[in-house]
């Protein structure tokens, strides 16, 4: 169950899941070095500079309070003063009381406490006046002392310098690191986008690049492609074939009819109108959809046009709701068989058909309805393989058929890397077929 959470929060896109892999370490080792760094030197290093400092500050306090008078104590100050490097008022005029330093001023959060803990009596330390001295006043019995030293004596110079420059240098090695990672996966995207185009009834130009295991991916490809390419054009021609040699003996038949009477010859010929119409659907299957070229056409056109086709061959069929698409490019010879295939099956089993067109997202729907008896949950799946009639399912007394209806628009669909779904009509009552094209 965690290895499925884990999922849903993961990139989908390699190159997002790419830059993931690329981040987390850096991102990780700066955390990491950052800590170490501000607890050695922001902590460690700050506490025992400003510990020798408190400590030289003790004793010109000490020596103050030793002084017989103010002026004696001025006088020692001044002497000890050049010697330590460190600057005197006593008394101090505008004592410093309380603390303050600057928000960014991450070493003076040790500094004060530090001096304040060591050196005693400190009425106030103020670190913000000026990045570069410290002044601050503590209380002696000749009344407070002004101490005003160099900041760099109890905090390293410009600490936060090694975070900006380490900041700084993993945002370029990661840049670089991107920009190597690009033109690594740019060659398993154009193996995808190949393979995707191949999916959908294109075949683009490709040729293999990358590292080897990719280049071994793309020649792997190119054969499977070339392997099912040569499959299909052998099964198109065997059928072509086939449908050939068949319609020259089925001429001969209905020239022969006609010597016959009407009414004896009748039978037949819808025997021989029903054999064609099966070898017409057995050469459509053998396409798989590829009749034609990808273009940019309106789907609204499309479904008009099959639905007056429908009419004009004595169907009652109705359209339904038409969500406007704009223009997209689909194989419209191939999406316009598929729905005449629905819409057949349709009519073949109920009395009457509705043709819908819906956009959702990045695809298009097309949905064909009827009233026949429908098709139950579980045969559904049976019924899109090919070769496949549900007796028991749907009415044959409307006309024959060789089960290949819902297979070709399946095949339609999925090379628009779409799908078939079945399901039932909520208005109509009977079959619903949603044909998915996606974009």
């Amino acid at each position: 169950m965690a290895d499925l959470s884990m999922k849903r929060y993961a990139p989908r896109s390699l190159y997002a899941r790419a830059a993931l892999i690329l981040l987390l370490p850096v991102i990780s080792l700066q955390i990491v070095v950052s800590v170490v760094f501000i607890q050695r030197l922001f902590e460690d290093v700050t506490q025992q500079m400003s510990t020798n400092v408190a400590y030289e500050l003790r004793y010109l306090r000490d020596a103050v309070d030793g002084a017989p008078t103010p002026e004696a104590a001025r006088r020692a100050l001044e002497a000890l003063g050049r010697d330590f490097d460190i600057g005197t008022t006593l008394p101090d005029p505008v004592p410093v009381t309380g603390t303050d330093r600057r928000v960014y001023d991450l070493s003076g959060r040790l500094v004060i406490p530090t001096l304040t803990d060591e050196l005693g009596g400190v009425l106030g330390i103020d670190l913000s006046t000026d990045d570069g001295v410290v002044d601050m006043t503590v209380d002696t019995r000749h009344g407070p002392l002004r101490f005003r030293f160099d900041r760099d004596r109890v905090s390293a110079r410009n600490p936060h310098q090694f975070l900006v420059i380490m900041i700084l240098t993993a945002l370029l090695m990661t840049v670089v690191a991107y920009l190597f990672l690009k033109n690594q996966l740019r060659p398993i995207k154009r193996l995808a986008d190949a393979a995707l185009a191949f999916g959908k009834g294109r075949s683009v130009p490709y040729s293999p690049r990358g590292a080897f295991e990719v280049r071994s991916a793309g020649a792997a490809f190119l054969d499977m492609r070339a392997r099912i390419e040569r499959q299909i054009e052998q099964r198109t021609m065997m059928l072509s074939g086939i449908s050939h040699d068949l319609r020259t003996p089925l001429t001969r038949l209905r020239l022969e009819l006609e010597m016959l009477d009407p009414a004896e010859a009748e039978p037949m010929r819808r025997d021989l109108d029903e054999m064609q119409q099966m070898i017409d659907a057995f050469l459509d299957f053998a396409r798989e959809g590829a009749v034609g070229e990808p273009e940019l056409i309106d789907p609204t056109d499309l479904v008009n046009d099959v639905v007056e086709k429908a009419r004009r061959a004595g169907g009652t069929v109705e359209r339904g709701r038409i969500q406007s698409a704009g223009t997209v490019t689909l194989n419209s010879l191939a999406v316009a068989r598929a729905l005449e295939n629905l819409v057949g099956n349709a009519l073949r089993y109920g009395t009457r058909a509705r043709v819908s067109l819906d956009r959702t997202g990045r695809a298009l729907v097309f949905v064909v309805e009827d009233d026949g008896p429908g098709i139950p949950v579980e045969a559904r799946a049976e019924a899109m393989r090919a070769f496949t009639r549900l007796d028991g399912a749907r009415n044959q007394n409307r006309g024959a058929g060789v089960g290949l209806g819902l297979a070709i628009a399946q095949d339609v669909a999925r090379q628009h890397g779409g799908v078939l779904r079945l399901g039932k009509s909520v208005d109509l009552g009977g079959l619903r077929a949603d044909l998915v094209i996606a974009l």
